[in-house]
């Protein structure tokens, strides 16, 4: 097949013209991979509340209409008023089903025949756990109109799911799982000649002294040491090449197969100075690839993501850079589409200047829902050739949603479809008692320094105290 690709930055594409019930499965990213989950679970607070993220923007990926997202907790009520009543936006229907109930409906649908009848019933086959049976959330997913089941990513829980109701995922677990795999990514750049790290594998942890220091002969004083599958930073290790730390490599990192050990790139090597961290916002269609959005990461030290800015202020001003990046973009753009994959995705790359030239490599590639998706489609649906910044803002101590919105909206910080500039909270991130600890604010207006300006005004008008923290 031939596809076309569409490069458009701040452009936004026609996404899916159909209509979907979303899994917002987020302890799915590591395809049954315990260990990773459970880091993820433990290293990020409150990831029950991430799916929230989803609310604004599932009915512009999903324009067919009718959408149910399933959610683990629900959202914040005043937060969904806002995206009704100043943004415009149409949201889609919502049910709450906790991840044990999820896992619970999935263990009935994979032992039962004729469980999707049961399910319509809201109910689950007599030998599921306990506790799973006649949940209103069950039937009113397998009551749901849409032919679509799609989530964060396509695992077999979810296929299983699918089946039972007589509905259609937009993609395979395989597909899924490959278009997620940076060693094959790796081996694919590399194929086709593109710039990639120096890379050596590891297929247990002992092998990593080894590799590390095949690296330490090219000059490297770090590494890093990537599972094959991994997400806000679970997955991935940084070590010190001379005397890498083994017992921060846990035996999950391997639960894909070898893992990648690369030399890090950073100022630390000679000639070399880090420029950026970009990330190209893709949308795999039937018939297309459409590269839609240039970001600029915002990491950590440890390289996990904390946000994102847009565009990058070197982009286009750098000999070189745009170019390298398009081209690397269409190619993994086009490599993905071959392979079967379909939905939204990110590429991300790493920038340096060695002695006076430009070099751009590809790190890996996201095949789902990103940390970046929400803010740009969002971006891009309200302000195409503005800038714009996204924070993870965590709050001290814990507020109501509706006394946020209403600092914000006082001191007429608080963007509003007619606005030309202001702050978006996109999802708030609640504890047990339904206050807000932590939030995803996206920044809108006509430059980047007014974005900045924006934020810190926020901050000022808030009446907690805020830090910046990872995705």
């Amino acid at each position: 097949m031939t596809i076309r690709i569409d490069y458009a930055p701040g452009r936004l594409p026609a996404f899916w013209d159909r209509s979907v019930v979303f899994f917002a499965n987020m302890l799915a990213l590591f395809y049954g991979n315990e260990g990773a989950t459970e880091e993820l679970a433990s290293t990020v607070g409150g990831i029950e509340t991430y799916g929230g993220r989803l609310c604004p923007v599932l009915n512009l990926l999903f324009r067919g209409g009718d959408n149910l997202l399933v959610l683990e907790t629900p959202p914040d009520d005043d937060l969904l008023q806002y995206f009704v009543a100043e943004l415009g936006l149409d949201l889609p229907e919502i049910a709450i089903l906790h991840h044990e109930r999820y896992a619970a409906l999935c263990y009935g649908v994979r032992r039962a025949a004729g469980v999707g009848q049961r399910m319509a019933r809201g109910s689950l086959p007599g030998d599921a756990p306990a506790g799973a049976d006649h949940d209103p959330a069950v039937a009113r997913i397998a009551g749901h109109s849409a032919a679509w089941l799609d989530g964060f990513v396509t695992d077999g829980m979810l296929t299983a799911v699918a089946e039972a109701l007589g509905k259609r995922t937009v993609i395979t677990p395989e597909i899924s799982r490959q278009g997620n795999n940076k060693l094959l990514l790796h081996r694919f750049l590399e194929a086709r000649g593109f710039p990639v790290f120096d890379t050596a594998t590891a297929e247990h942890p002992a092998d990593i002294p080894a590799a590390a220091a095949s690296l330490r002969e090219k000059g490297y004083r770090r590494v890093v040491v990537k599972a094959q599958v991994g997400a806000s930073g679970i997955g991935m290790r940084r070590l010190d090449a001379v005397r890498p730390e083994l017992d921060r490599v846990g035996e999950h990192m391997f639960y894909e197969g070898p893992c990648l050990v690369q030399g890090w790139l950073d100022g630390d090597l000679d000639g070399v100075s880090e420029v950026g961290s970009p990330s190209v916002q893709m949308f795999l269609g039937e018939e297309s690839v459409s590269l839609y959005d240039v970001t600029e990461q915002i990491l950590s030290s440890e390289s996990i993501h904390e946000g994102n800015r847009a565009p990058p202020p070197y982009w286009r001003t750098l000999p070189g850079c745009e170019e390298q990046m398009r081209d690397q973009a269409e190619a993994v753009g086009r490599w993905l589409h071959d392979g079967g994959y379909r939905g939204t995705a990110s590429a991300d790359f790493l920038v340096v200047e060695r002695r006076g030239r430009i070099e751009v490599r590809l790190c890996e590639i996201n095949a789902r829902v990103t940390g970046a998706t929400y803010p740009s489609v969002l971006a891009r649906r309200f302000s195409p050739e503005g800038c714009w910044l996204m924070r993870n803002l965590l709050l001290d101590p814990p507020i109501r949603g509706r006394d946020l919105l209403d600092a914000l909206r006082r001191a007429g910080h608080l963007y509003t479809e007619k606005a030309r500039q202001g702050v978006l909270p996109i999802n708030f991130n609640a504890d047990r008692a339904g206050l807000v600890r932590k939030g995803q604010f996206l920044c809108l207006g006509p430059a980047e320094t007014t974005c900045l300006d924006l934020l810190m005004h926020a901050a000022g008008v808030l009446p907690v105290t805020w830090t910046y923290d990872r995705d």
